[in-house]
Parts: C-alpha cells; sequence; structure tokens
C-alpha cells in the first residue's frame, strides 16, 4: 500500500477489454510524510469516487486488480483500494 495525491484523471480513445468502464486516474505517490512526491506519477483504476485533490491509498496487489476487472489477463497494475478521510 502507497499514499498518494490524485493530480487528475486520465482518458483514453482506446483502452484494453478489461479497462473498459474503469476511471482511470494520475496518482503521485507520496513518500511518509505524505507531501513530497515519491517518485513519477502513474496511473490507478478507481472505484471508489476518489477525485482531484484527494489522498487515497493505492496498490500494486495482482490479485486486487483481477477482483476488479474479473478477469485475469488485465494489464492493471496500481488501483485505488480506499480515499483517505
Amino acid at each position: 500500500m502507497v499514499h498518494a495525491k490524485v493530480m487528475g484523471s486520465a482518458t483514453a480513445t482506446i483502452k484494453h477489454r478489461t479497462l473498459v468502464g474503469c476511471k482511470l486516474l494520475l496518482v503521485q505517490p507520496l513518500m511518509a510524510d505524505r507531501r513530497s512526491p515519491d517518485g513519477d506519477p502513474v496511473l490507478a483504476a478507481d472505484t471508489t469516487g476518489a477525485g482531484r485533490g484527494d489522498l487515497v491509498a493505492i496498490t500494486s496487489d495482482g490479485r486486487f486488480a483481477r477482483e476488479i476487472t474479473g478477469d485475469e489477463t488485465t494489464p492493471l497494475r496500481w488501483t485505488v483500494m480506499g480515499i483517505e478521510d
């Protein structure tokens, strides 16, 4: 699990079949202080309703990604687990 800040959303004209209907967010992983960037931004699928400026918890757990898409062959890596209060 990694803390991240939502920078915005991504729009794709063509998606892998397992990502059709998934909301994609551009998120910036954060260091432990939850302020400093930790690497480059990543794309994450969101089912929680997060929006720009929200602090979220993301994961690269493949099993969770497969559960969200319902497909064992998804190329999805990052997913939003929850929105922080």
